[in-house]
Parts: structure tokens; C-alpha cells; sequence
């Protein structure tokens, strides 16, 4: 997983203004409190911190890894 793939799949799930809350400041257990944002930097994997932010919350597993392809953007 890509760090791309991680912003995508984040404004998919939560928004993107949410994502962008949670993603700077939201401590996760998992990183000792680390927000997602800073052991992204500190370069931890990916799609670690991914399963972190899903889990503290509490997205299903059917809604974490895949963006419907209409939902999808161009680039």
C-alpha cells in the first residue's frame, strides 16, 4: 500500500475534511499515541497505520480496501 492509496482510501471512507482531522490528529494505541500523519513520516507501514485509523474507528472490514470504481477520481 501506498501512502496515495492510504489518502485516497481515507477521504473515501470518512470525507475529506474528516480524514484530514483524524489523519493529523488523532492518536493511535497501536504508534504509542503517534498520529497517523507522524508515523506515516516516521515511516512506519502503511497499511499498518491504515488497520490503526480503521480500527480506532471502528470502519468494517467490508469498507476499508476498496473504492467502488464510480467513486473513484480521474487523475
Amino acid at each position: 500500500m501506498r501512502r496515495s492509496e492510504f489518502t485516497a482510501l481515507s477521504e473515501h471512507v470518512f470525507g475529506p475534511v474528516l480524514a484530514r482531522t483524524y489523519t493529523l490528529e488523532l492518536g493511535l494505541v497501536p504508534f504509542g499515541g503517534r498520529t497517523a500523519a507522524v508515523a506515516l513520516d516516521d515511516g512506519e507501514d502503511v497499511r499498518r497505520v491504515w488497520t490503526a485509523l480503521c480500527d480506532e474507528m471502528d470502519v468494517p472490514e467490508s469498507r476499508r480496501w476498496e473504492i467502488p470504481p464510480e467513486e473513484r477520481r480521474r487523475r
